[in-house]
């Protein structure tokens, strides 16, 4: 790998040498490295670009790591990853896409992941994007999580936008069985004249199964956002969405978090929030000594934790 691949995987997967565990690294639309445990399995897939990672029963404290990387200018990547997760397993898992494009063509990754997580399994999922390049050519990416959660299963999931994305539809569904939980926190940034659409889909099936939906965004510049959520319970259950943005100069932001009961006993709340960074924030900061820019870069930093 080159220095940039190298940076980029650093800003996606925190990775600056070989991770540990099991691990595939693809890099502009093919499979560079791979590495798999005596638990985790990793396969490629032979009827579509992607591969099937297998988490074999009882499997404990161990990881996977599987960023993509795009440093060819014009590439349209599409790859489709399912994770199958034996019963009993914990483990973290580690994916994620950075682009460079300094070139005046499109650059595009779409990630289809999906997850089949067997009677109490757990796992905690990653996701970082990041864009960066020069040029004037776009840098999209559009993932796509679907997710099927057994008797007692738990995921959560951490989706992150750090930056420098151009357009992105983040979309994400889940069907949840007995006692099975879904923890959602989602946090993004989006400047210039970027745009940015998440749509999560929850249906509580079970009989105390759980969701929660957090969203903190930043729309900065002309850039413009939309969350839309729905939630929907079954039977006995609980979810909550929570949607926070800020805004600043011109930018945009709508929220459309949606619940629905069908269920005498589904309890289900959403609450939503958009307002600029107030002004007294500012002030206190600057006070301190901080430049407004300083300033404000401090008070998003801590929003967006």
């Amino acid at each position: 790998m080159d220095e940039i691949q190298k940076k980029l995987l650093k800003e996606i997967a925190d990775i600056e040498k070989t991770p540990m565990g099991a691990y595939n690294i693809r890099s502009n639309g093919k499979g560079i490295e791979r590495n798999t445990t005596a638990n985790i399995d990793i396969v490629t897939k032979t009827d579509k670009p992607g591969i099937d990672i297998i988490i074999k029963p009882n499997t404990k404290n161990e990881s996977v790591h599987i960023p993509v990387v795009l440093t060819q200018s014009g590439l349209k990547d599409v790859v489709y990853n399912d994770f199958y997760i034996g019963k009993n397993a914990d483990v973290t898992i580690v994916a994620g896409c950075g682009i460079h494009n300094s070139s005046c063509s499109t650059s595009q990754h779409d990630g289809i992941h999906s997850f089949h997580l067997e009677e109490n399994a757990k796992v905690k999922y990653v996701e970082k994007h990041y864009g960066e390049g020069e040029g004037t050519g776009k840098r999209i990416l559009n993932p796509e999580t679907i997710i099927n959660l057994k008797n007692g299963a738990v995921l959560e999931m951490e989706t992150v936008q750090i930056k420098g994305v151009d357009s992105t539809n983040r979309e994400t569904s889940a069907v949840l069985e007995d006692n099975a939980s879904l923890i959602i926190t989602e946090r993004l940034m989006t400047h210039d004249n970027q745009t940015a659409k998440t749509v999560f889909n929850v249906e509580l099936n079970g009989k105390n199964s759980s969701a929660t939906v957090t969203s903190r965004s930043i729309a900065k510049d002309n850039s413009s956002q939309e969350f839309i959520s729905n939630i929907i319970g079954n039977n006995e259950c609980f979810g909550h969405v929570e949607c926070d943005a800020l805004i600043m100069d011109n930018g945009k932001v709508i929220s459309t978090p949606q619940i629905t009961a069908n269920n005498i006993d589904a309890n289900l709340t959403h609450e939503a929030a958009i307002g600029k960074i107030a002004g007294e924030q500012l002030v206190k900061l600057m006070t301190l000594g901080l430049s407004k820019e300083e300033a404000e870069s401090y008070i998003i930093n801590g929003f967006l934790k």
